[in-house]
């Protein structure tokens, strides 16, 4: 089995809880606490386990020594233009919104919320169309399937 680990100063159960109410099939399944060899956390949160969708992940509050930059994220594979409207709100609420499908949320975490169907057109033999696709991509926030396909499309 393999775990993701998410560094945190203070927020790791915050963190989790707001996770694990976004996605379906999700739970924080155990709390670890600091004890008396850390005084100024004694009794505070220190790990969270917590499954995404069936994907486990770990939250420590280890401090505000690391913080999270874009060179990670999760990506979050989506059935239709509803899930990518429903991750994308709820994900970038308090966060902000970059590029090409990219935010980053209100814990500095940085996820790609990307279409399934971007994935078949970016996989398409037709190079053009490819190329099409890909510059529509580029122009986008939040990723909108419609306006992928009309890219792929051409004029």
């Amino acid at each position: 089995m393999t775990r993701t680990s998410l560094w945190f100063d203070t927020q790791a159960l915050e963190a989790a809880e707001y996770y694990v109410s976004i996605f379906p099939d999700s739970t924080v399944s155990d709390i670890s606490y600091w004890g008396p060899e850390n005084p100024e956390r004694d009794g505070t949160p220190l790990e969270v386990l917590f499954d995404l969708d069936g994907r486990a992940f770990s939250a420590i509050n280890g401090g505000p020594d690391f913080t999270f930059n874009e060179a990670i994220s999760i990506q979050v594979y989506c059935a239709d233009q509803a899930e990518v409207d429903y991750y994308w709100e709820r994900l970038g609420r308090g966060g902000k919104e970059v590029q090409c499908g990219w935010l980053t949320d209100r814990y500095g975490l940085s996820w790609q919320v990307i279409p399934q169907r971007l994935s078949e057109l970016m996989t398409d033999p037709d190079r053009e169309r490819v190329q099409r696709v890909k510059q529509a991509m580029y122009a986008m926030v939040k990723l909108d399937i419609a306006g992928l396909e009309a890219a792929a499309a051409g004029p």
